[in-house]
């Protein structure tokens, strides 16, 4: 699962993607994980990452992240 290369995010938590012109609002911790997500970082990466920075239950993460990733497609920001 990679982002789209051309997808800009603001620490504010803007997200554009110039391709469509569409904008999209996020908290923070959704621009942390989009500029994870812009470096390679695998899934795997990115929720080690969350667990380690933040009190988290790993079980509610991954069922989180399948949310994530599904919004993600479903707003045509992932590469597939």
């Amino acid at each position: 699962m990679k982002l789209r290369k051309n997808i800009a995010i603001s620490e504010a938590g803007f997200i554009f993607n110039p391709v469509t012109g569409d904008s999209f609002s996020g908290n923070g911790i959704a621009s942390e994980i989009l500029a994870l997500m812009k470096t390679g970082k695998t899934s795997f990466e990115i929720k080690q990452d969350i667990l380690e920075k933040y009190d988290a239950d790993p079980r509610q993460l991954d069922r989180d992240w399948e949310d994530w990733v599904l919004q993600l497609k479903q707003a045509n920001l992932l590469d597939e």
